[in-house]
């Protein structure tokens, strides 16, 4: 007969999944807990039938507890909003699925305090993984206690994968920032431009360091070079970029043939600056950005880029985590692709 649970009584256990199904506790566990142990088809569908009729919930928790971990991945990013970061996240989420796990998601707003804070919560919800994306920087002081935090997670089982920088020890998909920005910069030259100015991220932004970098190595590959008042440290944002052109604009920019903004939501940022000072991007002025947001392929005129295979480095990411581990560590190095369009056309 049926132990079906009356409604309101109280919620179903595991015990009684096994006595509607006729099996023994251990199996009914393993049938629903995703145990490595094989059981019997036809018993694993008993229960699975027994479980949906009464309506039974595994305790997560629980498992996490028996296991050691859930079939969570844990992604924390910068800022959801930048397209950057979703779409990074939309290639994590996909590969995750693809694999049986879900993914659970924290907002750091670039504070590496309040990213130290998420790691450690993260840790008592016991994930598989743990993705780190975003720049780092060089002025970190959780640093070490970072380090610390994530060195624990993995001696208990989990898995750290970093995306950007191997600024931490611990498996990585590594950006090609630097050389994507000098090849950038030996293509707009190849176009005709010679004179420049840059909207930069603040100095301690390990990302946006290593792409002006680039940025200038490849100019001086001709002999061209940025003045020191051409380049403007600002907010990693959209709201950041426009400030930076203000800033180029109240120093006077008649001169510059081309703006490159370190990435592209602030490069649409300074776009609109320019416009309302009545420099008309991609007719009187030319500009630039990096990494190849969706956004930009849309806008008027379309942007110039870097692009990163955004959701390809997401997917690398839990890849790597599910991978087998490797004596030292593995790097996963992406590629990047100079992306002209109409934003800077060829000088005449």
């Amino acid at each position: 007969m049926s132990t079906r649970m009356n409604a309101g009584v109280r919620s179903p256990t595991l015990h009684d999944v096994a006595r509607e199904a006729g099996v023994s506790l251990a199996t009914a566990s393993r049938s629903l807990n995703g145990s490595a142990r094989k059981v019997n088809d036809a018993y694993r569908e008993r229960v699975q039938a027994a479980a949906a009729r009464l309506g039974y919930t595994p305790n997560l928790s629980a498992q996490a507890v028996a296991k050691g971990s859930t079939m969570t991945v844990a992604l924390v990013v910068g800022d959801i909003s930048d397209p950057y970061f979703s779409s990074i996240a939309a290639g994590v989420i996909g590969a995750a699925e693809e694999s049986g796990f879900i993914v659970t998601m924290a907002v750091t707003a670039r504070d590496s305090e309040r990213e130290l804070a998420l790691v450690r919560a993260l840790r008592g919800q016991r994930p598989r993984v743990l993705i780190l994306a975003g720049s780092r920087t060089s002025d970190e002081p959780s640093q070490q206690a970072l380090v610390a935090e994530l060195t624990a997670f993995e001696s208990t089982g989990g898995r750290v994968v970093v995306i950007s920088q191997h600024e931490l020890p611990f498996d990585t998909v590594l950006l090609d920032n630097y050389g994507g920005a000098r090849r950038l910069a030996a293509e707009l030259v190849g176009l005709g431009y010679r004179r420049f100015a840059v909207i930069s991220g603040v100095p301690s932004l390990l990302t946006s360091r290593d792409r002006v970098l680039g940025f200038l190595d490849g100019l001086a590959e001709h002999d061209l070079t940025v003045p020191a008042d051409r380049i403007v440290h600002t907010e990693f944002t959209r709201d950041g970029g426009f400030a930076g052109a203000v800033e180029l604009l109240e120093h006077g920019i008649d001169d510059v043939e081309l703006v490159f903004a370190v990435n592209d939501v602030m490069a649409v940022g300074a776009m609109s600056a320019l416009r309302e000072a009545g420099r008309i991007p991609g007719e009187s002025i030319a500009v630039a950005g990096f990494d190849d947001i969706p956004t930009v392929r849309d806008i008027t005129p379309a942007l110039t880029t870097v692009q990163i295979p955004l959701i390809d480095v997401g997917r690398h990411a839990v890849e790597l985590a599910l991978a087998p581990r490797t004596a030292g560590g593995t790097e996963i190095p992406v590629e990047t692709t100079v992306v002209i369009r109409e934003s800077t056309p060829a000088r005449k």
